[in-house]
């Protein structure tokens, strides 16, 4: 039996311990006996790339903001998609995700953060959309377990009635917002629609074969 082999922590500002674990050849991080996100599981993240960036057709020079790293499946994807021109700004709160990236898991990273259509913003992603006004074709957030904040009570003021109103003062007009969450909630599809997006829910496999769990996606299109 292959054992899990702990392989570092990270603090996260005002919240919780997260764990990294290797098993075989997988990683996965823990918070306590919760597992965030693994190796195994990325189908849905991928997705919110893949998805969002169908949702841009037409744009040859999209910007995007990905909030936060994780593991850096919703980057690689878009990347894949983008073309040349593009523009992607990835915020990530926790130095170790970024740590972890360029080392223990260099392989799995394959060099995304070093692409040349790469900006790392090193805080909190609610900071970046904050100080844009209209800047970004794309907000993709896998920030945390959902809208129902696990890891990180302040995480919950991005999902807030204003948090999501900045939201869309950050997006260029037809511009889209995605949210990844562990799975539905009816309460943030009604506060999506107060804050002014025209939404769609989408139900997505967590694993890229279509089995597993199924998570939740939000689309919110900037009128």
């Amino acid at each position: 039996m292959i054992r899990r082999e702990l392989l570092g922590t990270a603090q996260v500002p005002g919240g919780e311990r997260l764990e990294l674990y290797a098993h075989g050849r997988d990683f996965m991080i823990v918070l306590q006996r919760n597992e965030l996100m693994s190796t195994r599981m990325r189908g849905s993240e991928e997705a919110l790339a893949t998805m969002s960036l169908a949702r841009l057709a037409g744009r040859p020079a999209p910007h995007l903001l990905i909030g936060g790293y994780g593991m850096g499946f919703t980057l690689r994807a878009a990347l894949a998609g983008l073309g040349p021109k593009a523009r992607v700004t990835v915020a990530e709160l926790v130095p170790e995700i970024i740590e972890w990236a360029r080392g223990p898991m260099a392989e799995v990273a394959a060099g995304c953060l070093d692409d040349p259509r790469v900006t790392l913003w090193r805080g909190d992603v609610a900071d970046a959309i904050h100080l844009a006004e209209g800047g970004y074709d794309a907000i993709l957030l896998d920030v945390d377990n959902g809208p129902d904040g696990l890891v990180r009570d302040e995480n919950d003021r991005l999902y807030s009635r204003s948090g999501l109103e900045a939201a869309r003062r950050a997006l260029t007009r037809g511009g889209v917002l995605a949210v990844w969450s562990a799975g539905p909630d009816k309460a943030f599809t009604a506060r999506l629609a107060r804050a002014g997006f025209a939404v769609e829910e989408v139900q997505v496999s967590a694993r890229p074969n279509g089995k597993g769990p199924k998570h939740t996606i939000w689309f919110g299109r900037n009128p």
